[in-house]
């Protein structure tokens, strides 16, 4: 086990929540954004974002300081465009998907990593990225970081996405039927681990990505790790590698920071319950790595929390 996941495997612990209770009690009444509804851009039903976003709401109705409003969409790029529109107040996101320059936004906190998944069927010839070279590719629903990511795979492998590969965008559960059906040769998915409508290794079989990170750091930046899928992940299934993406969730500059606070000590209250159950194995929801966000600042309201818990 690496320092990293030695680090997120032991969560916030018994210590951790006291430091917080003393920090809070000793800052006295912290911000709080009761009565406030906060649309969250999720992501599709079967997902890990429209997962956590359900355990976010029923963490955010037990302490009562603020209501979360899950809002269905394709996934990250879509996610991006409602926040930038005002039609949602926060929003999941994959780190690659948000642009340089990313506009109003700013984070509430690094939350979890999510995995892309290339799968083939079982009696697939398809052993690496650079044999989907003539095939048929569903790269995520369109709108989803997948979509994004898939191409830049592709790219790295040395295959032109618009003239070596037939690429569609479906959603999981049309990109799954497709699969089976044959009607598609392999297909991408970014999320968690497990994704209970991939059928590994029964139906299905995960391609290993992970000689992809290193190349796809160099010619995309650090936002991409080289992460293991375990053979216990999928029940059966040998364990690959592939590559990690981290997902952020993010708030628009103009959210009030008491409703942002709000949310952050949802996030380091309530972090043991907002891991999908399925996917409790493999992602943690760690207070030291949530600050994590990379180039997008915190939010104010986020960092007075932060501040609080870490001195």
């Amino acid at each position: 086990m690496t320092g990293r996941e030695s680090i997120i495997r032991r969560g916030i612990g018994r210590r951790g929540f006291l430091a917080l209770a003393v920090a809070a009690s000793l800052a006295g009444c912290a911000p709080s954004g009761r009565g406030a509804t906060v649309r969250l851009a999720s992501g599709e039903v079967g997902g890990f974002y429209h997962a956590f976003a359900a355990l976010l709401g029923l963490a955010a109705a037990t302490s009562g300081d603020v209501r979360i409003e899950r809002v269905t969409t394709s996934g990250s790029q879509d996610n991006l465009r409602l926040l930038a529109h005002g039609e949602v107040d926060a929003a999941l996101a994959l780190a690659d998907s948000l642009p340089e320059s990313s506009g109003p936004v700013s984070a509430l906190g690094r939350v979890y990593e999510n995995y892309l998944q290339l799968v083939v069927r079982a009696d697939s010839p398809i052993g690496s990225v650079a044999d989907l070279r003539g095939t048929r590719v569903s790269l995520g629903a369109q709108g989803s970081g997948a979509a994004l990511t898939g191409a830049r795979i592709l790219r790295v492998a040395g295959l032109d996405p618009a003239v070596d590969v037939a690429i569609t965008h479906r959603p999981l559960a049309e990109a799954v039927a497709a699969l089976t059906a044959g009607e598609a040769d392999a297909l991408l998915w970014a999320g968690g681990v497990p994704t209970a409508r991939l059928a590994v290794p029964s139906r299905m079989r995960l391609v290993d990505l992970g000689e992809l990170a290193a190349p796809m750091r160099e010619r995309f930046g650090p936002v991409y790790d080289r992460v293991a899928i375990p053979a216990d992940a999928y029940p059966g299934a040998v364990s690959v590698h592939t590559i990690g993406v981290a997902n952020l969730l993010l708030a628009a500059q103009t959210m009030p920071d008491d409703v942002a606070a709000s949310i952050v000590e949802l996030l380091v209250w309530h972090a043991d319950a907002l891991v999908p159950t399925e996917a409790a194995g493999t992602q943690f929801l760690d207070g030291r790595s949530l600050i994590s966000t990379g180039s997008i600042p915190l939010h104010p309201g986020a960092a007075a929390v932060y501040r609080r818990w870490h001195g």
